[in-house]
């Protein structure tokens, strides 16, 4: 029997899928509990003793309440670092490919942020990476980068894994056909831009319609363009689950427009409906899918060739469905949570990282 007790913390945005991992963890008899991490750390830019010293204090009473064998967190934070101060073993989760990422934001940051809040940032990023007893990338390409950064560490790629049962067919919503659709945030201008590529996409397909599902601070920015165009549609942010599947259930095409992502669960999603996909070969969108199987992969900034796969896949109904089979599958067979955590399981077990019989 294994019996072992995980304390998972990490943003609020992801608490979803880290109640998916320890539920899984559940059927192999190991506790798990999941909490905010900044219900229990303080944030970079806080100055004064007292604002640091509190969250401690309550991050020292959840460990001796919850007694964990091993802490997992989803983003660098004081809560790992903690961790590490109370001997803890840290698995630190890798969702993207910060440092590229962090060089962006450092160019829009005024001088004296720059040189407080961003090194404050970058020390505890460095402290939880270095004495983390495992970095787990969520996809090759971050495992390539981290072990460059990090070559003598620990590192495991750990896909975001998915429950098939959850995604099945959901009627409820009507859209014009034939149709694309997109679900994707528009919260970092890396990865947003890429859906600039539509402007010749749209025009050349005046007879398709185009909808997004999604939000985000760079929202004006597309929007500004693609609005122009009336096959294009914007519906917001979706509820997520229920009306997501509505939505994946109606469209005829998925498409992933993105300049920068490594394992985007919305590919998993619409591959589960059953969709054909059309992704942007860019970071670990190629390990999501299988080109020219599940799907196609098309070059960053490539009209052209996103072009001609949408009007094969848009006229073709029989391709769709042979597509849209192999993808429910190929996710079923690669990322379920079930698969994910046996891995991980092992990958402690071999690390001797805790002792699991």
């Amino acid at each position: 029997m294994i019996y072992l007790k995980f304390l998972i913390a990490g943003a609020p945005d992801f608490q979803f899928q880290l109640k998916e991992i320890g539920e899984e963890l559940k059927k192999h008899k190991i506790e798990y509990v999941l909490v905010n991490d900044t219900d229990y750390t303080s944030g970079i830019s806080k100055k004064s003793l007292g604002e640091f010293i509190q969250p401690r204090k309550k991050f020292k009473s959840l460990i001796k309440k919850v007694k964990p064998d091993i802490v997992l967190v989803d983003r660098r934070t004081n809560f790992g670092i903690y961790a590490i101060k109370e001997n803890i073993p840290l698995l630190v989760i890798v969702r993207g490919d910060i440092w590229r990422e962090s060089k962006g934001v450092e160019k829009n940051l005024p001088l004296k942020k720059r040189i407080g809040q961003i090194h404050r940032r970058k020390f505890i990023w460095e402290k939880n990476f270095k004495d983390a007893s495992l970095i787990l990338p969520i996809c090759k390409y971050l495992e390539k980068i981290v072990n460059q950064l990090y070559p003598d560490k620990k590192v495991e790629v750990m896909y975001s894994g998915i429950d098939p049962s959850r995604w099945h067919p959901k009627e409820g919503m009507k859209l014009k056909h034939p149709c694309i659709g997109l679900v994707q945030r528009a919260s970092i201008w890396g990865k947003a831009q890429e859906m600039f590529v539509l402007q010749k996409v749209l025009e050349e397909m005046p007879d398709v319609i185009f909808y997004w599902a999604g939000d985000g601070q760079y929202r004006e920015k597309i929007l500004t363009v693609l609005n122009k165009y009336d096959n294009f549609k914007w519906l917001g942010n979706l509820e997520y689950p229920d009306k997501i599947r509505q939505f994946l259930t109606e469209i005829d095409v998925y498409a992933l427009t993105t300049g920068m992502d490594m394992s985007p669960l919305s590919l998993l999603e619409a591959q589960l409906m059953k969709k054909p996909v059309i992704a942007t070969n860019v970071g670990g969108v190629s390990e999501m899918m299988k080109d020219n199987e599940t799907g196609f992969l098309v070059e960053k900034g490539d009209s052209v060739d996103l072009i001609k796969k949408l009007t094969l896949l848009t006229n073709d109904e029989q391709k769709r469905e042979v597509m849209g089979n192999a993808g429910r599958k190929f996710v079923e067979d690669n990322f379920s949570w079930e698969i994910i955590i046996k891995k991980i399981l092992s990958v402690l077990k071999k690390h001797n990282i805790v002792q699991i019989s």
